[in-house]
């Protein structure tokens, strides 16, 4: 009887290693995968002010009549998200969440202001909906026109010295922070990061 035990015992402890093993296997190959798939940037389209250039100034009155300045220097040395949305556009709707986290844990640093265009009174029954009393909400075409905004939802990050950092179609909040990713390593997109890291794992190898 105790040599079966020992030999149940023997055998409990193999299945135990080799399941180990297996879960190593795994997680090695998770980590694997984690680097080969590249993090979805925001998606730049059309020919608006590219990262790197100055940003378009306008002066813009926001839905309170108060005129706010886009774009130029801030003597505040704080940066701006420029988000484009409408109140018919569900994608947009989806992100105002994020926005909302965005504002509040990046206040140190960051202003973000909403635009869009189209009849005052549609906008302030918007604003009111989802209530974004919080946020500058301004309304302008020009604005629109001026970065070249062909599709919704689009965001553009300013620099205190009023320089595009990064911009382009944000379809989740995934997109809407890689924003601040580009930003931070010093990149136009998260997709310029990866080419340039992927060259220089080529050149290593």
């Amino acid at each position: 009887m105790s040599g079966a035990l020992a030999v149940s015992n023997i055998l409990l402890w193999i299945l135990v290693l080799v399941m180990g093993g297996v879960i190593l296997a795994l997680v090695r190959q998770i980590g694997v995968l984690y680097e080969r798939v590249a993090p979805a940037g925001a998606l730049v389209v059309g020919n608006g002010p590219k990262a790197g250039e100055a940003a378009p100034v306008f002066s813009v009155d926001d839905l309170s009549n108060r005129t706010r300045q886009v774009g130029g220097e801030r003597p505040d040395g704080r940066s701006t998200l420029l988000f484009f949305l409408s109140p018919t556009c569900p994608v947009c709707k989806s992100l105002l969440p994020a926005l909302r986290s965005i504002a509040r844990e990046e206040r140190k640093w960051l202003n973000v202001l909403l635009a869009s265009d189209g009849l005052r009174k549609e906008h302030e029954s918007f604003v009111a909906e989802y209530r974004l009393q919080q946020f500058p909400y301004l309304l302008s075409s020009e604005l629109g026109l001026g970065y070249r905004v062909g599709r919704l939802p689009h965001a553009v990050l300013i620099d205190p010295e009023g320089i595009i950092r990064s911009t382009g179609l944000v379809n989740t909040r995934e997109h809407l922070e890689s924003l601040f990713e580009a930003n931070e390593r010093g990149v136009a997109t998260l997709q310029d990061y990866m080419a340039a890291e992927q060259s220089v794992e080529e050149e290593v190898a």
